[in-house]
């Protein structure tokens, strides 16, 4: 029947949610040691990338390729995003108790320092949301990274909100709804993410077949884009 068969609109959904699924195992896999999450996200979002331009079928392939590329410097941007967000989580927590047990004057200064740690951790998600699906499609020195990466996503606010969005529906999803989603989890969240994103990336995006390096000047950010196992470019 057409409505089963590859080409159908059936088939095609039904063959990304099998990405997601397959993705969502070897990013679990390769996040265990834990200071590897960032490599595994960054491969996660490469292969990710690939899968919205419908090139590619080998992802375990392109997915450890990326990920061996990728491996130094995701993992030190990963460090610093991890001891960053330790930081801000205890100082929010430290906080918010030193608010809940005082009065007068210095309740409101340790408000308008909660709403500074606020301030903080919207910066922080912004970052997340696009540090690594950055790091997976261009070349670039770190702390351009995080400048470019905290640009696109104050820029592209709604494309920002929309991965959010998409990230705590599958997390409300198993816990509240069906637990068996699981098996998607990141791994599908990653996919949607990266048809969401696909428009503001295409720029940095190689093309396989012709290895090239490609700028963009939007927003003043500057990457060059290349399949050598060493990315970084000094700027």
């Amino acid at each position: 029947m057409k409505f089963f068969s590859y080409d159908s609109k059936f088939g095609r959904l039904f063959l990304k949610l099998s990405y997601g699924c397959c993705l969502n195992f070897l990013w679990l896999i390769c996040c265990l040691p834990i200071f590897t999450i960032g490599a595994s996200t960054t491969a996660l979002y490469y292969t990710s990338f690939k899968i919205a331009k419908d090139e590619g079928s080998f992802i375990t392939t392109m997915f450890f390729r990326s990920f061996r590329q990728n491996f130094r410097q995701a993992t030190i941007i990963w460090l610093i995003m991890l001891v960053t967000g330790l930081i801000i989580g205890a100082d929010a927590i430290l906080l918010y108790q030193l608010y809940q047990t005082t009065t007068g004057p210095a309740a409101i200064v340790w408000t308008l320092l909660l709403a500074v740690i606020f301030a903080c951790m919207v910066f922080y998600v912004i970052l997340l949301v696009h540090i690594f699906p950055l790091l997976s499609t261009a070349s670039n020195t770190i702390s351009n990274m995080f400048k470019n990466a905290f640009l696109i996503g104050t820029h592209y606010l709604f494309a920002t909100l929309l991965v959010i969005f998409v990230h705590y529906a599958m997390f409300f999803l198993v816990v509240n709804v069906f637990t068996p989603l699981i098996i998607f989890g990141e791994g599908l969240c990653a996919v949607i993410s990266a048809h969401i994103l696909l428009k503001i990336y295409r720029p940095l995006l190689q093309d396989p077949n012709q290895p090239t390096e490609n700028e963009t000047a939007e927003d003043g950010m500057s990457e060059s884009v290349s399949d050598e196992p060493d990315k970084e470019t000094e700027l």
